[in-house]
């Protein structure tokens, strides 16, 4: 549906999936960056510190473009809409530019290679955030209603549930496997094909969905007039938008903690090492899928429709944070060298370890992606907050600045993780499969995988909280938007009138 005679603005079900599909792209080059340092490492040749400071760097560069491009976002417009250029430069620059990373660094001398790959790198980032910033910025576009739009987390947890399943199985089960076990140069070049190719085709269908609602009736309030936007604008937003600031709050938090939890270092050293079961870590995800996506269904289907996004946030939250804490309690009292899933190679029936850590995992997974779901739609929430605030309407800044803070913490994720392991290890290398047992990087593991955790959870409950969008202030907001689209349309029709004259 378009825009009714209300002002409510509503999508198809199929542009709303859509636009989700482009989150997905973007995160296949994500998770192929999660092993540059073993790249940095094995075959550029170095240092573990130096390799993992380097993704903090980057990750930072990459936090440093988004307010940029956002500024850039938000006075863009035209006969080609205010999303889709971004979409399509941002995929052509990571499809050269990862390209060259992985192609082309190898073919200068070994000294030049650090060097070349930091350019390649840096310029691959400004496409990955030019690209990320539509994900946040559309869905302003595609729907305003209160009802509907918890449904972009929906998909959004889906596509990212199937997708964080399939990775592992097919990096760590598969590819790995297939590859000794060896982060060498065939697994690299590999991988980049499969991701270049579904990247591309999921970027080609978000550029359809959204192609019918990027157009100047749908920005803001809705009159197609131009709207200038200055740099004070941008800290008003900064000093005044309390939901954007509780939602960074929570979700930076989160980022970090997720980003130790998924690091392809931290599985290998909980999975490979401390359960002596490298195989089980791409197999994880194959038994929560199903199961974590009803919990989604119910969380975001149910509660947050009903009772409203903060509440469906700061519910699921309480729910992962005590499931972590049985996690973690389960890995100290019992013994995860139990550990064995139908598929590792090693499983020979099931055990009260295994069926345990499966069904936690279950729980963990479903509440995480309630979470993790709901920040999108509820970062649209907040680009409707300050038209309503203030009248300005930035979805450009709000999503970049929103992800520069949460890249900003969560930059620190390999930083840290490297730096822990040089601690507790005195090899000059990142733990592999082949790396015996320590007390010391036992600890690292479960620090980096479930400890964090607990802490990113703790931040979302503390700071929701302070989050002023409740179900019922949404729907006010919504309305009062309404009217101001109806009011400020008949006063641009009114000026064209008298420019005619």
């Amino acid at each position: 549906m378009e825009q009714n005679i209300s002002g409510v603005n509503r999508a198809k079900w199929w542009q709303i999936a859509g636009l989700a599909l482009n989150d997905v792209a973007t995160n296949l080059y994500m998770w192929e960056m999660i092993f540059i340092s073993y790249y940095l490492n094995g075959i550029v040749g170095a240092g573990v510190v130096i390799a993992s400071s380097l993704a903090t760097v980057m990750r930072l560069w990459d936090g440093i473009t988004d307010p940029i491009i956002g500024i850039i976002l938000d006075k863009t417009g035209g006969k080609f809409g205010k999303n889709r250029p971004f979409l399509v430069i941002g995929q052509l620059i990571m499809l050269v530019m990862s390209a060259f990373m992985f192609f082309v660094t190898p073919k200068f001398p070994k000294a030049a290679q650090f060097a070349v790959f930091v350019i390649f790198y840096a310029l691959y980032i400004i496409g990955y955030t030019c690209q990320c910033v539509v994900t946040k910025s559309a869905q302003t576009c595609l729907t305003n209603d209160p009802k509907q739009r918890p449904t972009f987390g929906i998909y959004a947890g889906i596509f990212g549930s199937i997708f964080f399943t399939v990775a592992p199985l097919y990096s760590y089960t598969y590819l790995l496997g297939k590859h000794q076990y060896q982060f060498g140069m065939e697994y690299f070049q590999e991988m980049w094909v499969v991701v270049a190719v579904l990247s591309f085709v999921l970027t080609a269908i978000a550029y359809i969905a959204i192609r019918g609602k990027d157009k100047p009736e749908f920005y803001g309030i809705g009159n197609g007039l131009e709207q200038k936007v200055s740099i004070k604008d941008y800290i008003e937003v900064l000093k005044k938008n309390r939901a954007l600031q509780m939602l960074v709050i929570s979700a930076s938090t989160d980022k970090l903690a997720t980003s130790m939890n998924g690091n392809a270092t931290v599985a290998i050293i909980v999975y490979a090492i401390i359960c002596k079961n490298a195989g089980a870590a791409g197999l994880v995800g194959t038994y929560t899928l199903v199961p974590s996506i009803i919990i989604l269904f119910l969380g975001i289907g149910y509660v947050a429709r009903k009772f409203g996004q903060m509440k469906g946030f700061k519910y699921s939250s309480y729910a992962a944070l005590f499931t972590m804490i049985a996690l973690i309690a389960m890995f100290i009292f019992g013994d995860p060298t139990q550990l064995s899933l139908p598929g590792d190679g090693k499983f020979a029936g099931w055990n009260t370890f295994s069926l345990a850590f499966v069904v936690l995992m279950v729980l963990y997974t479903g509440f995480k992606q309630i979470a993790g779901s709901l920040v999108y739609p509820m970062t649209a929430d907040c680009t409707d907050y300050e038209v309503y605030r203030s009248g300005k309407y930035v979805p450009g800044l709000i999503g970049t600045v929103f992800s520069f803070i949460d890249k900003l913490i969560s930059s620190l994720a390999p930083l840290i993780i490297g730096v822990l392991c040089a601690a507790v290890s005195s090899s000059s290398e990142l733990p592999t499969a082949e790396t015996p047992y320590s007390a010391g990087l036992a600890a690292v593991g479960l620090f980096c995988m479930f400890g964090i955790i607990i802490f990113g959870y703790l931040c979302n409950i503390i700071a929701m909280h302070f989050y002023p969008l409740t179900k019922e202030k949404m729907e006010s907001i919504s309305a009062d938007i309404a009217r101001i689209k109806r009011e400020s349309t008949n006063e641009s029709k009114i000026e064209l009138k008298k420019k005619g004259a």
